[in-house]
């Protein structure tokens, strides 16, 4: 059975944040197919987009899973359902977000999937957690790393650290 190497962004704006980060990584986590390798730090950041709503706790995990693209996605959205979860305003608060940003180094095209993520090499608040994980990370399509990336976006601002992975706790993030 061959593995896949993913990164996947979480976000959270509504309700108890970590709390939502927490149980998604758990979630994942518990998939028969999937097993978390590292996260990043976890950030505060100004929502992107022009919806008015409450600042975002951002985050990447690094994972390994022996499921297809298109089954990672599936299993993602039961965790987003899982979680209260609901798609009412694009760009709009949610108590999660789970996105595919990569899959080993595909290029993938599909109606209801496209990696890399189409606006990650955009988004400061992919791009810092990104550079916690794998500054030397190339971004398919667009064959540049994350530092690179980082560094044409690093006077953007709305991105600040909020809790720090010191490899203790859950996922070096969460209390035991």
């Amino acid at each position: 059975m061959t593995h896949s190497i993913s990164y996947i962004g979480l976000g959270s704006n509504m309700g108890n944040r970590i709390d939502y980060l927490q149980k998604a990584c758990e979630q994942m986590n518990q998939l028969p197919n999937v097993n978390i390798i590292t996260c990043s730090s976890i950030y505060e950041t100004a929502p992107y987009g022009p919806v008015k709503q409450a600042d975002f706790l951002n985050m990447v995990a690094k994972i390994e899973t022996s499921l297809s693209a298109v089954g990672l996605l599936h299993q993602l959205q039961q965790i987003e359902l899982s979680l209260d979860r609901k798609r009412e305003v694009h760009w709009g608060p949610r108590t999660i977000d789970l996105d595919i940003l990569l899959y080993n180094q595909e290029n993938i095209e599909m109606e209801d999937l496209i990696v890399p993520h189409p606006e990650m090499s955009k988004r400061l608040f992919v791009l810092v957690p990104l550079l916690d994980l794998n500054p030397n990370l190339t971004i398919p399509k667009i064959d540049r790393n994350v530092s690179e990336l980082y560094n044409e976006r690093k006077e953007d601002e709305g991105v600040r650290l909020w809790k720090r992975n010191n490899g203790e706790g859950e996922f070096g993030l969460f209390e035991n």
